[in-house]
């Protein structure tokens, strides 16, 4: 009786780890289904307009040849009608690596499709912070003590995050983010004017980046992800999310869309100040549209990047 006790005490211990026919524990089985469609509930303009792209164009700055944007110069090669643009609530900085590799990051993606909002520095180049108060570095502290979430940004200011009431301010004016492998951000990360900020962790959320990092969790995000995850996070703490949202189904692709104009692509800041109904989804614009030209030639279960651990 006692090893039967001890027996069913141990099953009880390891349902968590529950897996199924497939071999798929529940979060992966969960995962799995998120995969196989993983932009499907994001309002992402119409992405074909970037096939119709058939040949490079030289940088009007350095004169490289590219084929969307320079990601050198943080600028469009092509015309402004191919790719929506996005107004933000608050000014995005982000500190990139020296040695990171200009054409893997995404971070250049914000600053071509926010360019009112977002720049990028190369370290030792420096964003100015003007008001520590106002500014967050998105980025996990070791001291977890100074670790703290989006909604403990409102709480702060002594406002209890409540979906059911609107504001009209946010609770900061600007947020860091570190593009660089985790085994680079170390050298960014001890500079003394960052430690001297509040450090923001984001909600769990499984990245869909293609490229491999060793010795990293399918958690850890690529530049883009973390920031578009950080303005949804903030905007819903803030103003809260539109009922039909969630019940979004895609179907935003299921006619070719009208060309991009200066009247129909840009957020503005009427829709800001409302609830979140996809107001920031644009930034994974060229992200949607790069992942869905890798997927088409390479097995998702096959690579690397989606074979890391979840958890």
């Amino acid at each position: 009786m006692r090893t039967l006790r001890r027996r069913l005490h141990m099953a009880e211990c390891i349902i968590e780890k529950h897996t199924d026919a497939d071999g798929l524990s529940e979060l992966e089985e969960k995962q799995r289904i998120i995969d196989e469609a993983p932009f499907a509930r994001l309002k992402i303009k119409d992405t074909n307009w970037l096939g119709l792209v058939e040949f490079r164009r030289k940088c009007d700055f350095c004169q490289r040849s590219r084929k969307f944007f320079c990601y050198t110069c943080y600028h469009p090669v092509i015309p402004c009608s191919y790719f929506p643009r996005v107004k933000l609530p608050i000014k995005i900085d982000i500190i990139k690596h020296s040695r990171e590799i200009d054409g893997k990051s995404t971070a250049v993606h914000a600053a071509i499709l926010a360019p009112e909002d977002v720049k990028i520095y190369t370290y030792p180049d420096f964003p100015e912070i003007l008001n520590k108060e106002e500014t967050v570095l998105v980025f996990p502290s070791k001291d977890s003590a100074r670790n703290m979430s989006v909604e403990d940004l409102f709480i702060r200011e002594g406002r209890k995050c409540d979906a059911s009431e609107e504001r009209t301010v946010f609770p900061i004016k600007r947020a860091i983010f570190i593009d660089s492998t985790w085994q680079q951000t170390k050298s960014i990360y001890k500079d003394q004017r960052l430690r001297e900020l509040r450090c923001v962790i984001l909600k769990s959320r499984i990245s869909q980046f293609w490229r491999h990092q060793k010795k990293s969790p399918r958690w850890y995000l690529a530049t883009i992800e973390a920031i578009h995850q950080f303005l949804v996070e903030l905007h819903t703490c803030a103003l809260g999310v539109e009922e039909d949202y969630d019940k979004f189904d895609g179907s935003m692709e299921s006619e070719k869309s009208e060309e991009f104009s200066d009247e129909h692509s840009v957020t503005n800041n009427e829709e800001i100040m409302q609830k979140y109904n996809g107001q920031y989804d644009n930034l994974l614009y060229f992200f949607k549209y790069m992942y869905e030209k890798i997927h088409s030639i390479y097995n998702h279960n096959r690579l690397q990047a989606y074979r890391r651990p979840l958890a």
